[in-house]
């Protein structure tokens, strides 16, 4: 077994003050190149790659390591005339921990294109790509800047179980199982615990796993997703959406400062979001030919009609409350009409969210007429006895966020392992 050197330094540490220093860098070979009795090596780790230059003994070595073996290199860093590489390493010692398999699953490093399919078969491998690594740190840096938005809006992040006796939403697409001979769910949504953590809690989000047994066969949806969720008490939807316009513009911000590759969106988040009515998307489509009835779902093709004309980020507002879970408030004005919204990019739909409904007797009205037995929200139920505040949220799909940022087109591509219909592996 070969002695495991420790690194002194990740590749993108390198820097001019080390030339003339001893360093050792660990990663994979990621090209070799031989010309006689030298052999240039390029070495990747998680933060770059690296020209390295072997010699003698060490250079018969580097000729039989099959590319993305691992290896740790040591050796004295130098100025490099190589256009890709402003230094290289000296190699005084190369280790070789494991070697690769050859034929590989898939060409980790991009140049030889996959299906999407075999590269999520292969998805650690595929990481090796720096363009498909760089999506997973763009998330993990936003999920940052999104904890960061809410807590500094004094927002208490959470967590909420993801079996749960109830189905929250009152939906029938739910995964169930048997739970010690009792019959449970995997939660859709935090929406029923979120809501009565305003009670004491005032503003609380949670960012985490969900569940939706949907056979649907798009590039947007899947059966696990990553949503993140807010409830504020004392507040009402118009409220809601400022918050989650706020939030927005920060990450996209912060993204686009960081990853320089997000100055579309950013420019689209300029001005404030648009906000439309549903009835005035009726009128719209109406305008474009599409005749659509009040209280009729807007369809992909009408989405994506409406998202021709409304470039960008904007937010539909006021749905027909028919169209909206049990839970969310009517205006007083017009019953018909909901306090709701969802925020939209072209025909996507990011976001949902409302003021909700916080009077015992009227959410029990509204089970009754969705068809739902308030018996079986009883737990829910007792909460409103218990003085609890007017409040409003919203459910984000971050992993739909990822790909506008990431500039993907299918949601599996920004999602490490993904759950759909047909993949239940790796």
């Amino acid at each position: 077994m070969q002695d495991l050197k420790h690194r002194s330094h990740y590749i993108d540490q390198l820097n001019e003050s080390l030339i003339g220093n001893l360093v050792t860098v660990c990663g994979w070979i990621e090209d070799i190149r031989d010309i006689g009795r030298l052999v240039f090596v390029v070495i990747r780790d998680s933060t770059g790659a690296i020209q390295a230059l072997a010699r003698d003994n060490n250079a018969k070595v580097a000729k039989e390591i099959p590319r993305q073996s691992s290896v740790t290199i040591s050796g004295l860093l130098k100025k490099s005339n190589a256009r890709d590489f402003p230094f290289e390493i000296s190699i005084q010692d190369l280790s070789v921990y494991t070697r690769a398999n050859y034929p590989l699953p898939i060409d980790a490093t991009g140049r030889v294109s996959s299906s999407i399919d075999k590269r999520i078969d292969s998805r650690a491998l595929d990481l090796r790509n720096p363009t498909v690594s760089t999506i997973f740190k763009l998330r993990a840096f936003a999920l940052s800047s999104i904890r960061d938005n809410l807590t500094t809006n004094g927002y208490l992040e959470v967590n909420t179980p993801k079996i749960i006796g109830t189905a929250s939403e009152g939906g029938a697409n739910l995964f169930s199982f048997d739970y010690f001979g009792r019959k449970a769910y995997l939660a859709q949504s935090p929406q029923l615990y979120k809501e009565q953590l305003t009670v004491a809690l005032d503003r609380v989000f949670e960012i985490g796993p969900y569940f939706r047994s949907e056979k649907s066969h798009t590039v947007r949806h899947l059966s696990e997703f990553i949503s993140v969720d807010t409830e504020a008490a004392f507040v009402d939807y118009r409220y809601s959406m400022i918050i989650l316009e706020q939030l927005l513009r920060k990450v996209v911000t912060a993204v686009s400062d960081k990853f320089k590759d997000n100055s579309l969106l950013r420019a689209k988040l300029f001005e404030p979001i648009e906000r439309v009515t549903y009835k005035q998307c009726l009128e719209q489509l109406s305008n474009s030919g599409e005749k659509i009835e009040f209280g009729a779902d807007l369809s992909d093709s009408s989405l994506r009609v409406l998202g021709e004309r409304h470039k960008g980020f904007y937010f539909i507002t006021d749905w027909p409350t028919i169209l909206k879970p049990f839970y969310i408030q009517e205006k007083k004005e017009d019953p018909e009409i909901s306090e709701s919204f969802d925020l939209q990019y072209g025909y996507l739909e990011l976001a949902s969210g409302g003021t909700r409904l916080h009077e015992k007797e009227h959410l029990q009205n509204r089970l009754d007429q969705s068809g739902l037995r308030p018996r079986d929200f009883a737990e829910h139920l007792k909460v409103f006895d218990w003085g609890i505040p007017p409040h409003a949220g919203w459910g984000l799909g971050f992993d739909r966020l990822i790909m506008l940022l990431a500039h993907r087109q299918n949601v599996r591509e920004v999602v490490l392992f993904p759950r759909d219909v047909e993949r239940l592996t790796p």
